[in-house]
């Protein structure tokens, strides 16, 4: 394939070859504006979505700038979790493996959750360019075996989603310990008011990029809007998901204990299913990106922590448990599928607490549809379901019966009988045994 596009920015024949190589032929609009100022050594603040080439912009300028050799670090690309470092670490390796053997650019992936001691012994030789999370190069630079004094580069990636963890201070500690002419590049979807005073102390002057999006959210991705009704919303999950049979799914949860309930009903289900979140251990994160990158599972419950950034191919289906309370992070999680020009299918279950969500969400350009599932079939609804945007469904009266205040064949107003709500029982039963949960973690929590 052709990058002669790629050429005019005068790259390294290698990264020319490792474009080539991987199909990439025409830049992205942030690459387009921000390689030639990173390459100057401007500082740049590069604000985008996810799925608008911003890695590449960043990696390639500085692969071009690395002098192989000095053994010494010249770059430090930081990431708020494991999982985004490693996905950068593997976009870096792809462009590396086409380095000349005579000019070798060494990179090594920092990150927590690994032997302290064995990663300090990695860096006996230091590498051009470190690529990890702020607590554990922090360390590293604690301990003294990593030396970032050298290095005059610092990626910032995910900005918002690092201020949004704590991890700023972290990534503020690396950098007053680099060069004092220091090249700083801060991606990020948005640019909080928080963040302004790191920025500040830190970056002179920076360009700063904001790529807006064509659309919300990928034209292929179809949004369904399923209502709960009076049905209990663990079982109902579980009963989607069996029905879409999907290639493969995510289900997101807003919160880890919801991501724990939904994987234990659907594994009793017989479904083939894994869970990813903040409250795993290390290995265990590990292990399971594996198996998602191996495509080894159908079905993969998250909270928002995999929403960010990662780039998991396959995924055909998005399944929102409950709408997030940042309504960002409902773009941030259907992007998941409909990449590369592929569809994708996003299921949202929906009560009436979410009617204000789904109206914000339809002001910012997301069309949704309405389908309801019952007795294992899938309806299109002509008209959204009761308190949804669009037109109100006329509410019909059973038979022998009239609403309030309407006159009765003898003239007088009949009162509307009272409605006993569906499965309240099944409900009743269901927050009595979440409550004896809550208890016994507590109680677990106080041994311990």
């Amino acid at each position: 394939m052709n990058s002669d596009n790629f050429k005019r920015f005068e790259l390294k024949p290698f990264l020319i070859e490792a474009l080539a190589k991987q199909g990439f032929t025409l830049p992205t609009e942030i690459q387009e504006r921000l390689i030639p100022a990173i390459r100057n050594g401007k500082d740049v603040i590069g604000q985008s979505q996810t799925g608008t080439g911003k890695t590449l912009s960043f990696l390639l300028p500085i692969l071009d700038r690395i002098e192989p050799e000095k053994n010494e670090v010249q770059a430090v690309i930081t990431a708020p979790t494991r999982e985004l470092a490693t996905q950068l670490f593997n976009e870096l390796n792809k462009l590396l493996e086409h380095c000349p053997s005579e000019a070798l650019i060494q990179a090594k992936l920092l990150v927590g959750g690994t032997d302290r001691a064995r990663s300090a012994d990695k860096l006996k030789v230091q590498p051009h360019i470190v690529v990890g999370t702020a607590g554990r190069i922090g360390d590293l630079m604690e301990d003294k075996a990593l030396l970032v004094y050298t290095a005059k580069m610092l990626v910032i990636d995910e900005a918002d989603q690092m201020l949004d963890m704590g991890f700023i201070a972290d990534v503020d500690k690396v950098a007053a310990r680099m060069a004092e002419n220091l090249q700083i590049m801060v991606f990020s979807a948005t640019i909080p008011e928080k963040l302004q005073p790191f920025l500040k102390k830190y970056m002179n002057d920076p360009r700063h990029v904001h790529v807006e999006p064509k659309y919300v959210t990928a034209t292929k991705i179809e949004h369904r809007i399923v209502p709960l009704r009076h049905r209990d919303r663990l079982s109902f999950v579980v009963e989607l998901a069996k029905s879409l049979n999907p290639y493969f799914a995510i289900i997101f949860t807003n919160t880890k204990e919801q991501a724990d309930e939904v994987t234990n009903s659907m594994l009793e289900a017989g479904l083939n299913v894994e869970r990813i979140h903040g409250g795993l251990q290390p290995r265990e994160r590990k292990q399971v990106m594996k198996l998602v990158q191996e495509v080894k599972i159908q079905y993969l419950v998250a909270t928002d922590l995999a929403a960010r950034g990662l780039d998991v191919k396959g995924v055909t289906h998005i399944i929102n448990f409950g709408l997030p309370k940042d309504l960002d992070f409902y773009i941030h999680r259907v992007g998941r599928t409909g990449r590369a020009g592929m569809d994708g299918i996003a299921y949202t279950i929906y009560d009436l607490a979410d009617q204000q969500s789904i109206e914000k969400l339809t002001k910012r350009g997301i069309r949704f549809t309405y389908y309801d599932f019952k007795k294992g079939e899938w309806n299109k609804l002509d008209k959204p379901p009761i308190g949804l945007p669009g037109k109100r469904r006329s509410v019909s009266t059973s038979k022998g019966t009239e609403k309030k205040g309407t006159p009765s064949s003898s003239g007088k107003a009949v009162a509307k009988p009272k409605r006993v709500k569906p499965a309240y029982k099944k409900k009743a039963r269901f927050k009595q045994a979440k409550e004896a949960q809550r208890q016994r973690r507590i109680s677990s929590r106080d041994k311990k």
